[in-house]
């Protein structure tokens, strides 16, 4: 009986740790294993199962909830949205938490994405007249702003801007301003630029 009783122990031990490593790989929490590593060594030998169970539903759940979800660069996305913010301004102002939530959203870098429109838009101070009038901001060509694309919002335009990252760069591998730079623009000066505009941001 002592023995069945102490292999019981360590089952439940390992029942925890694959309920934290279910959690960990599932979510998008990143938790600290190795730190609540002995988030049973120290409780989890209890007398009862029923003792075992309510850890397990609660101080397990409880500290999984309680961990920040870090989004990107050691963000969360309130974090993320913020310092996006503190470099765009004029008509882009506070658009930081939409660039943020559909750049990752769709798979494309946030502080790529903002340091082009900033590039295109001048939005760093002053917002050019295709972002004022066009809602363009990131000098996309097209039709309805003469030879730029017009969109009916902001919000649509700097979706249809992160859309066109993803459909016509990322998706053929040209995720950086030195791979994309060929495409995107005729000037040679143009990846440094948006690299300058990445360290801006970076230290915002």
């Amino acid at each position: 009986m002592k023995f069945n009783k102490k292999f019981g122990i360590i089952l439940t031990i390992l029942d925890v740790i694959v309920i934290v490593l279910v959690l960990v790989i599932k979510g998008n929490t990143k938790v600290d294993v190795k730190a609540k590593d002995t988030l049973a060594a120290a409780n989890v030998l209890v007398d009862s199962e029923d003792a075992l169970d309510d850890y397990k539903n609660s101080e397990i759940q409880e500290y999984i909830d309680s961990r920040p979800v870090i989004v990107y660069d050691n963000m969360t996305i309130e974090e993320l949205s913020m310092k996006l913010d503190r470099v765009l301004h004029s008509t882009m102002s506070g658009k930081g938490n939409l660039i943020a939530t559909y750049a990752l959203e769709v798979g494309v870098d946030p502080y790529l994405a903002t340091a082009i429109i900033l590039l295109e838009t001048g939005c760093n101070s002053s917002c050019s007249r295709m972002v004022n009038t066009c809602y363009n901001v990131g000098g996309m060509k097209g039709s309805g702003c003469g030879a730029y694309a017009s969109f009916p919002s902001l919000d649509d335009g700097i979706k249809a801007f992160i859309d066109n990252l993803n459909r016509n760069y990322y998706s053929y591998g040209l995720t950086t301003p030195e791979t994309m730079g060929p495409k995107y623009a005729e000037s040679k000066e143009w990846p440094m630029k948006v690299n300058n505009y990445i360290n801006k941001i970076k230290n915002a």
